[in-house]
């Protein structure tokens, strides 16, 4: 025992001699290891970190940037900070000629134009910089058909309310009341009489205008009050209705509070989908009651076009099934007369059908947003969702179509809320949808 003991104890003395040994080693083989240095830095100037831009002298540069601030005794910095808002340091960036640096991403509150370098012992040097903080930028609206005197949001960034240039937002040129400010979102109130137009947001450091309208009527397919066409113009008569959670007259309502839908999406047409099929049955079909809808928008740059429709539904009935399958096909797929038939263009339509989409060679866009939290409604408020065209990439089951789509495959929409390859739960959703439009993204 006495032996093994000893033993023991003589190999913990020859192990930590061994790992002192290897410790001195180490710190003679990192000859550049980060020493934080004493006095003060020197700037000479500052420049962008790509080499190829070196010769630039840089005054200023956007929150998030990086730069390359040169100077001397540059290891001697222990705190950057850029007006009020500390930098992070990474020292393996940190030479005594130059130092790497993102500029901080968060909007300075008092405002200097100056970078104060720290040493250890709190001693400073300033150097003349301005953090330059972007225009404000507009992603969305909560509404875009919000009603005069509701409440509204703008989603974006870079909203900021200087007391002094405080933020101001109008409605096709009308001020509205502002109510809440963040960084990403303004909430404002609707005003009275504002007329269809562009949402401007102004700001101390830029104004900006929305690429949509409010009230946006351009590329209006679908009203659902005085259409210069049929409202349901296939197999199925859905619903056209009005109550008081209308924006203004009808809106198409698919389900009902009496309707089951399963898990996974099961095949109910009858109360899920709506159908646009053009044409009729004259000999020749002259589309003359039921236009192609390519008669009415110009979908030649369909790949920089959005669909955009109103949706309400309840939170009494939330969606918790099935995806909205969003399809468009041309009359050589779909039409509402008969199968084989001619138009006054000479072409031969495909006649009425539902084998055109129960498949995954004919692209489509998928709506699906309760996927994230297993259920979804709207608040019991009016919601604007928009689906970019090309987001029309899927079949059937919610896999990548085969197929392509080409400006002619418009001339229809059927919108039916049926698979799409993910099972959610069973729901009795009531949705409710209004002003379907095709318009430019920007």
């Amino acid at each position: 025992m006495k032996m093994k003991s000893i033993f023991a104890k003589t190999s913990l003395y020859a192990a930590a001699a061994l790992l002192l040994a290897l410790g001195f080693t180490a710190c003679e083989d990192e000859p550049d290891k980060f020493v934080l240095s004493d006095g003060l830095p020197t700037v000479h100037y500052i420049r962008p970190i790509d080499v190829n831009a070196a010769d630039s002298l840089l005054s200023g540069a956007y929150m998030g940037n990086g730069i390359c601030i040169v100077g001397e005794n540059l290891k001697s910095v222990h705190k950057l900070v850029f007006n009020d808002q500390e930098a992070v340091l990474n020292n393996s960036y940190i030479t005594d000629n130059t130092l790497l640096v993102d500029v901080p991403n968060t909007i300075p509150g008092e405002v200097s134009d100056k970078i104060y370098f720290y040493n250890k012992d709190g001693e400073s040097y300033t150097y003349d910089f301005k953090v330059l903080v972007p225009g404000p930028s507009i992603m969305s609206m909560s509404n875009e058909w919000a009603l005069e005197g509701s409440t509204a949001t703008i989603y974006g960034d870079y909203f900021i309310d200087d007391p002094n240039v405080p933020l101001t937002v109008t409605v096709g040129g009308v001020p509205a009341q502002v109510k809440e400010i963040t960084k990403g979102a303004v909430s404002f109130i609707v005003p009275a009489g504002a007329p269809e137009g562009k949402i401007e947001i102004t700001t101390i450091y830029g104004e900006v205008a929305s690429s949509f309208n409010y009230k946006d009527s351009r590329g209006m397919l679908f009203t659902f009050d005085n259409d210069p066409h049929p409202a349901n113009h296939g197999w199925h008569a859905q619903v056209i209705e009005t109550d008081g959670t209308a924006l203004s007259g009808n809106f198409l309502r698919l389900g009902d509070a009496a309707v089951t839908m399963g898990a996974a999406g099961d095949w109910n047409d009858g109360n899920f989908s709506f159908e646009y099929w053009p044409g009729d049955w004259d000999d020749p079909v002259t589309y003359a009651d039921s236009p192609r809808l390519t008669d009415i928008t110009d979908f030649s740059d369909w790949e920089n076009m959005s669909l955009k429709f109103e949706l309400f539904i309840p939170s009494s009935n939330p969606w918790s099934a099935g995806s909205m399958q969003l399809i468009v096909g041309g009359i050589d797929k779909i039409t509402g007369g008969a199968a084989g038939a001619t138009d006054i263009y000479g072409n031969t339509l495909a006649g009425a059908n539902n084998t055109f989409f129960n498949n995954n060679v004919l692209p489509r866009g998928l709506y699906t947003p309760w996927s994230g939290s297993g259920s979804f409604d709207t608040g019991d408020e009016w919601i604007t969702v928009t689906v970019p065209y090309s987001n029309f990439i899927y079949g059937m089951d919610g896999t990548k179509a085969t197929g392509t789509l080409t400006a002619s495959d418009f001339s229809s929409l059927t919108i039916f809320v049926v698979s799409g390859g993910l099972v959610g739960t069973e729901c009795q959703p009531i949705i409710k949808i209004d002003n379907i439009r095709a318009v430019p993204n920007k």
